[in-house]
């Protein structure tokens, strides 16, 4: 099936996007919104997520509009770069014949301002660029055109916003718009079609999950033959039972405790909140340490192999717990926490590999500590943050990062008080490369 792409924007861009679509009429249907006003993205993508699949929106301007409106559907913004703005120039200086070297330009980067005025041989010593993050406010960019020509240094203004142009025109300022080039339409064109190819792909990929509680035939007051035990296990069962009709998964008990669900990639995707939930449902029925491994494979066998090693993670990590491992073999978990940590268990640096061998130090602890450090945000880490994050000793954690240490691995960069009586924290730097 073919996805449906809203394409937002002023009326002439959708226009010209949705005629260069029919080009790729039968790898995508293009469904135009058009707006007056730009705040009216937001509405527009709010309004109408049930009609679309996918957005692709006539410029990066339009980044804050889609944030805003929380949608989960992909998105893509029409780039605009130094051939974009040499269409414009040349609409400027060959058709209207004024002058290019007095100019203020908003959005692009200076770098493609001053390659473009390069190639073209015209200098760039008096043209003003502001350059565009996705949270500058569009006031500033307003402002800054109004400013440089109200102060007699440009004589014109160009902008890539269909606001400012309007604008800055019923002002009485001469104003142009950058617009993108048809070759750029149709590689935004090409990539969106390709990603939802990828991302249809692996929504359709095989999802396992495996659920076991443990020492349910251990349970000591259980006798020879026990109903209490069988009772207990249907009503396991059927908890299970209830989460795997709401995936749409297909559900099998392979012995006592231990339950096994496959379903797709997309379905569970849809209801990965649920996860907690099963596991506090679980909680509630028994005492017994409970835990899932979910895993993702292009076949049965690979997502049933990714969610034993899914499994085995989590109940090494405590009870009550999820861990996920990918097709690529990223493990992602705890699930059941509001804050998760991604690693894998395998490196290609041979080099880094024979330094965490003598260390004495596994690839998966290592890319674990390199996870906590980039989740941390503050490009350092303690053996206090390790200790909490991966459930062990303090002293465990101080004999990894002394041994990264050795191996030239880390770096101790600081020291910080200790919140009680004691010697004071060291802070150390991972270096991942």
């Amino acid at each position: 099936m073919k996805p449906r792409a809203g394409i937002v924007g002023p009326s002439d861009f959708v226009q010209l996007i949705c005629d260069i679509a029919a080009e790729y009429s039968d790898q995508i249907e293009a469904i135009p919104f058009t707006y007056q006003n730009m705040e009216e993205a937001t509405n527009i993508l709010l309004q109408n997520q049930h009609r679309t699949d996918l957005w692709i929106f006539a410029g990066p301007g339009l980044y804050k509009a889609a944030q805003r409106s929380g949608t989960n559907q992909p998105f893509f913004f029409l780039g605009l770069d130094g051939a974009s703005l040499t269409k414009t120039l040349v609409e400027i200086g060959y058709k209207d014949g004024a002058s290019l070297e007095r100019v203020s330009i908003d959005m692009l980067t200076e770098r493609d301002v001053n390659e473009t005025y390069r190639d073209l041989g015209i200098s760039s010593n008096q043209v003003y660029v502001h350059e565009y993050l996705h949270d500058t406010p569009h006031v500033d960019l307003l402002a800054f055109h109004q400013k440089l020509f109200n102060n007699g240094k440009v004589n014109l203004c160009v902008t890539c916003l269909y606001s400012i142009y309007e604008t800055l025109r019923s002002q009485g300022i001469p104003a142009y718009r950058v617009t993108p080039t048809r070759s750029n339409i149709r590689e935004t064109l090409k990539k969106a079609i390709q990603q939802w190819e990828m991302l249809h792909f692996k929504q359709s990929q095989i999802a396992s999950l495996l659920i076991q509680i443990q020492r349910m035939e251990k349970k000591s007051d259980f006798h020879t033959v026990s109903y209490d035990l069988h009772r207990l296990n249907l009503e396991l069962q059927s908890a299970v039972l209830n989460f795997s009709e709401s995936i749409s998964g297909s559900f099998m008990s392979i012995g006592v405790g231990t339950f096994m669900i496959f379903s797709t990639r997309g379905s569970l995707h849809d209801s990965r909140q649920q996860i907690p939930s099963l596991l506090e449902e679980l909680a509630l029925i028994t005492d017994l340490p409970a835990n899932i491994g979910i895993g993702y494979g292009d076949s049965a066998l690979a997502a049933e192999e990714n969610a034993r090693l899914a499994l085995n993670h989590a109940q090494n990590y405590g009870t009550f717990s999820a861990f996920l491992v990918d097709t690529n073999g990223t493990i992602e978990g705890p699930l059941k926490e509001g804050e998760n940590i991604t690693y894998s268990y395998r490196t290609d640096n041979k080099e880094m590999s024979d330094k965490l061998k003598d260390s004495g130090i596994t690839i998966t602890t290592f890319n674990k500590i390199i996870s906590v450090q980039k989740r941390i945000g503050t490009n350092s880490i303690t053996a206090a943050n390790i200790a909490d994050w991966l459930k062990m000793t303090p002293r465990n954690a101080r004999r990894i990062l002394n041994g990264l240490v050795e191996q030239g691995i880390a770096e101790i960069i600081g020291e910080e008080a200790p919140t009680s009586k004691g010697r004071p924290r060291k802070i150390y730097y991972v270096n991942s490369e």
